[in-house]
């Protein structure tokens, strides 16, 4: 195989990798995040985790399908590389989670307490009591001189 065919195999997997990770993104959409988000780096990890295969010539394969390919044929001599790949590489992306985490925490808890700020004197502002929304509720139809405020109005406007 010269260069240029394992390059166009390696991007013909690549995209058919990011097809199936979008699946599965998909398919893990309605779980709850800290389920869903450790679920998901394993799969990238084992799509697009690569194990070298021959390394005089330096090729290199996904290392999922030489662990099953080793084990359907039984041959078993690069089987083992590749799970120390696999780890090596579930390793490096779960750190980088768990990194990336704990910088969201504290960015999430800044949001939600701005969120909160932003939205309470909208709730302040209306504290009528029950007396009082009743008492407006049984009012007559007729136009009185309180505006809805409850304060007084200069002029009495004509009801539509």
């Amino acid at each position: 195989m010269i260069e240029n065919e394992n390059l166009l195999v390696w991007t013909a997997y690549a995209v058919a990798a990011l097809g199936c990770l979008l699946v599965w993104c998909r398919l893990t959409g309605w779980m709850w995040r800290y389920v869903r988000e450790p679920l998901r780096v394993i799969v990238a990890v084992l799509l697009f985790s690569p194990t070298i295969v021959d390394p005089g010539k330096e090729l290199f394969a996904p290392a999922i399908a030489v662990i099953a390919l080793d084990m359907l044929f039984k041959v078993g001599t690069n089987a083992w590389h590749a799970v120390a790949d696999l780890a090596i590489y579930g390793i490096v992306a779960f750190s980088a989670y768990l990194i990336f985490c704990f910088l969201r925490w504290p960015v999430e808890r800044w949001w939600k307490a701005r969120r909160a700020a932003n939205s309470a004197p909208a709730e302040v502002e209306d504290e009528r009591t029950l007396r009082e929304i009743m008492a407006r509720e049984q009012a007559p139809a007729a136009d009185t001189r309180d505006d809805r405020n409850g304060d007084r109005r200069l002029r009495i406007e004509p009801r539509l």
